[in-house]
Formats: structure tokens, C-alpha cells, sequence
């Protein structure tokens, strides 16, 4: 299909469903038209006009687009309206509704052996799906959230295999669960719950790990104050249900383990420490804010409607997003510099692990 066929597809889809929205203007009478370019499509309207162009608009054109294009393409969700301007002289088409777009459609991977898959030669990348790569050297932190049962576990472990020959590991794992097996199975250092300890006693031990780990940072820093260009190796602290530990522990010790958390996630993005937090739900009671706000790479697990994404993506409405059927989906957002500021589909991959890990 040409470019002048999808915007004439566009446009016969625009005119059938937006009816009186627009109060019966269409591109036939010249009230709007639509340009398609490489990176996503362009609604024009002509104005004066006599409907309201605002965010109301902008959102209903949104779902009517996006389930046009698929899956040729994927509208990237934007929380408010696009307006991009023009360098034209006529003052009635000078500003035009921008969509943003990924060609094709998230589709999972799925690896026949995990730890070949890990062990091959794939520098600091690690691949989330067909179409989506993301990079450690530009990670600072990254979070897991889901309700039970939407695969979480099954996520961390692939994040664990992945992070093995890229990162030093220190796990963390309050349930005592998949993530023990795994890290006795690699032979990496876990923290875990013993019998005939309390609570506050094992986060105690997290806040001694933690605190080791900021020292670490620090000295790291005094290497880059007199070598900018020094190269560390990678380490990653990974909390298994974050909740679990902040819940019920001791009011001290929880301010203590959530100001090292802050640290951590704050200072350690030039020293490459990074944290991979892994949580039913990120609230207040979970994480301190400034630990959210350091995160970037994001993943929303199982059910997703406006109630589980308001912690991740606060303004985010989820209407229209096609999220494929079946475990392991949701939604997935990566702050960096490569890819669009915007929320994707997100399909975990699908691999084959050591028996009785999982």
C-alpha cells in the first residue's frame, strides 16, 4: 500500500466513525485532511472549523486509527494532544494533530534455551521482544510490577539469565521462591529469610547489603572524578517483592532501607549500579517516589486497566491499546534516547529454563 492509498484509508475512516463529533464536517467538505510520513500520520484541520480541537479529539482519532492500522502499525498512546506546527504561509492549516507510529506489531519472543541464548555474543543488549531491544549501558534502574499469578517471576528469571554475563548480581528474594533457586542453581549470592528470624532482623541484613553497595558507589565516584572515561563492571541489586520487605517491618529500619534504595537509585546510574525491583504493586508504601522517578525501564504485567497503571504511568489512559491475550502480556515503556517516549504492548518472551527453577 502507497502512502497516498493509507491516507485515503485513513481519511474514508475518519469520515465513517468520527460522525457527530465533528458535527458532520468531513474531509470531503475540506474541514481536515491526513499526510502520512515515515514515523507516523498527521491530522490537519482546517480552521477556523466548527468542532473543538482538544484532547477529547485528539484521543477518539486515537482509537479509531489505531484500530484501522492494525497490525500494520502500532499508534504509539500520547496522554494528551500532539500539536505540531507548519511552515506555511496559509493560516488556516498552519498546526496539524501528529500519531506517532512503530511499524508492525509487538510480537514475543521465544527461545528454545535460555542460557545459550544469554551466553551468546549480545554485547550489553537485551532483547524484550522482536522488535524491541534495549541497552544496560542505558539503564539506570527497572521495575516489574503485576498482580499474582501474571507471570513476574517468569520475567525476573529471564532478566537474571540475560543479566549473568553482563552484571555482578546481588538477589533478594523475601519469599524465598523462584529467585533462590535460580541464583543457587548460578551460583550468585542471595539474601532470603531464615527460621527463627524476625522480620526487621532480615531487612536489618538488606540495609548492611545495601549500604555496601553505596559505599561502593562512592568509590566508584572518586575513580570518575580523576578518570571520567573509567569503565566499572555492572552490578545489579534484585528485590523480589519490594512490598514484602516494607510491610510490617520497623519504622526505623523501613525509613533506613527506603534512604539507601533513594541513594542507590539517584547516584548509581554513572557508577553502573543499577536496582531490577520487582513488586505487586509500586505506591508509596512500596518505594519512595524519587525511586520511581529513576526507573526506566517500566513493565506492567497481567490485567491492565486505569487502577494498576496509575503508579507507572500516572497519566496514562489505557483505552485502546490492543494488549495481546495471554500470560506474561501488558504494557512496557523504556526512557532513553532511542526509543519513543511512549507505552507499548509488552509480550515476555517464552523460554525453556533448568528444570526446577520455575
Amino acid at each position: 500500500m502507497t502512502d497516498k492509498q493509507l491516507e485515503q484509508y485513513l481519511l474514508q475512516s475518519l469520515n465513517m466513525a468520527l460522525g457527530s463529533q465533528i458535527q458532520g464536517e468531513t474531509s470531503y467538505t475540506q474541514s481536515f485532511d491526513c499526510k502520512v510520513g515515515e514515523k507516523g500520520f498527521l491530522f490537519i484541520p482546517r480552521l477556523p472549523s466548527g468542532y473543538v480541537i482538544d484532547n477529547e479529539l485528539y484521543q477518539t482519532i486515537f482509537l479509531i486509527a489505531n484500530a484501522a492500522l492494525y497490525p500494520r502499525y502500532t499508534l504509539l498512546k500520547q496522554n494528551s494532544a500532539y500539536f505540531v506546527p507548519f511552515e506555511t504561509d496559509d493560516i488556516h492549516t498552519q498546526r496539524g494533530l501528529y500519531f506517532p507510529w512503530i511499524k508492525g506489531i509487538s510480537k514475543r519472543l521465544v527461545i528454545s534455551d535460555l542460557e545459550q541464548f544469554a551466553n551468546s555474543n549480545l554485547g550489553t543488549t537485551i532483547p524484550i521482544m522482536e522488535n524491541l531491544v534495549i541497552d544496560y549501558e542505558k539503564v539506570t534502574s527497572i521495575a516489574i510490577a503485576g498482580n499474582s499469578g501474571s507471570g513476574k517471576s517468569y520475567a525476573l528469571t529471564y532478566f537474571l539469565s540475560m543479566l549473568k554475563p553482563i552484571s555482578d548480581l546481588i538477589v533478594i528474594d523475601p519469599k524465598f521462591d523462584t529467585p533462590s533457586r535460580w541464583a543457587r542453581f548460578n551460583d550468585i549470592k542471595v539474601i532470603h529469610p531464615e527460621q527463627n528470624r524476625s522480620k526487621s532482623d532480615f531487612v536489618s541484613q538488606i540495609n548492611e547489603e545495601l549500604s555496601d553497595c553505596l559505599q561502593l558507589i562512592y568509590k566508584r565516584q572518586e575513580l570518575l572524578y580523576d578518570n571520567p572515561e573509567h569503565k566499572f563492571t555492572h552490578l545489579t541489586v534484585v528485590i523480589d517483592e519490594v512490598l514484602a520487605l516494607s510491610e510490617g517491618t520497623n519504622k526505623n529500619i523501613k525509613e533506613s532501607f527506603f534512604s539507601l534504595l533513594s541513594q542507590i537509585a539517584l547516584l548509581g546510574r554513572a557508577t553502573k549500579v543499577h536496582l531490577l525491583l520487582v513488586s505487586q504493586r509500586f505506591d508509596y508504601n512500596s518505594i519512595p517516589v524519587s525511586v520511581r522517578e529513576q526507573l526506566n525501564v517500566l513493565l506492567q504485567i497481567g490485567n491492565i486497566n486505569s487502577k494498576t497503571v496509575q503508579f507507572f504511568f500516572p497519566d496514562l489512559n489505557p483505552d485502546g491499546i490492543v494488549i495481546p491475550v495471554g500470560m506474561g502480556t501488558g504494557l512496557i515503556m523504556v526512557i532513553d534516547n532511542e526509543h519513543p517516549y511512549a507505552v507499548l504492548p509488552l509480550l515476555c518472551p517464552t523460554y525453556y529454563t533448568k528444570k526446577g527453577i520455575l
